[in-house]
């Protein structure tokens, strides 16, 4: 097994496995490629993963605004780039990363062989308010005064209680190897200023994808709601849905066997 990480191409990516079909993952707000690599080595050897870094994300460009339209269309320049005009990519994508991959799914369905949607909708999530809680407790943090991550945590902990979630978010803050300064990986202003456009739909402009979608919910996450069956399936007729037991917004995180079982089985099938 290889794992190789680059910046050819629109967005930043790391590679994992040489051979099998392509499985291209994109992650959620405020996370990285990286979070799927133990998604990506539970694959192996069938299937080469590759993990992009979503647009004002990890190592991934910073652009001056967030909207899904330019996001997916940096996706699918992506896409294109692994060869996917003469061989179709499977497409996975969670939260706003799923937001992304559908968006690209109708844009350009030719590039797709199938689509794998995690805990998300294609319509808008009314409250934002978790994520807004979130971006503002970052920007509190005092950068110019943080010596260590250790120090980062706990000015993090006055407002984010959960260890594991400090850590999640405290994976976007890197040092300079220069001058030692640290600075947020995420394009933290934009985000912030966005998060609407974020929460918002998936724009479809009348379009529909005719692949295979497997759409993929925790039993314990608000995300997904009954009334939100209607459109998915307006816009992607073959959607099959599936939810995961004892699992929250953060499927793959939280059951990653049966997450990784699930999406096997939908890859394989004939």
């Amino acid at each position: 097994m290889t794992s190789a990480t680059t910046s050819a191409g629109p967005l930043a990516q790391t590679v994992i496995g040489e051979d099998g079909p392509v499985v291209v993952f994109c992650h959620g707000l405020l996370g990285r490629g990286r979070n799927f690599t133990g998604i990506a080595k539970a694959l192996q050897p069938d299937f080469r993963c590759v993990l992009l870094d979503m647009p004002d994300h990890g190592r991934s460009p910073w652009t001056e605004a967030f909207d899904y339209a330019g996001a997916a269309d940096l996706v699918v320049q992506q896409l294109r780039a692994l060869g996917a005009e003469g061989t179709p990519v499977n497409l996975v994508g969670h939260s706003m990363g799923g937001k992304i991959a559908m968006t690209a799914a109708l844009q350009a369905p030719e590039l797709l062989d199938r689509l794998v949607v995690v805990d998300i909708s294609p319509t808008g999530s009314a409250d934002g308010s978790n994520f807004q809680h979130l971006l503002d407790s970052l920007e509190r943090i005092d950068l110019g005064s943080i010596t260590s991550h250790g120090q980062a945590d706990t000015e993090l902990s006055a407002d984010v209680d959960s260890r594991t979630l400090r850590g999640f978010l405290l994976q976007n803050l890197r040092r300079d190897g220069d001058t030692g300064e640290f600075a947020w990986q995420p394009n933290l202003d934009v985000l912030r200023r966005d998060l609407t456009a974020v929460m918002g739909d998936v724009p479809h402009e009348g379009r529909s994808f005719g692949g295979r979608v497997l759409w993929i919910a925790g039993a314990d996450s608000p995300y997904v709601g009954e009334a939100d069956g209607e459109v998915m399936r307006r816009l992607f007729p073959r959607t099959v849905q599936v939810t995961i037991k004892d699992a929250g917004h953060w499927v793959h995180s939280e059951q990653p066997q049966a997450f990784t079982a699930t999406l096997r089985q939908f890859l394989r099938a004939r």
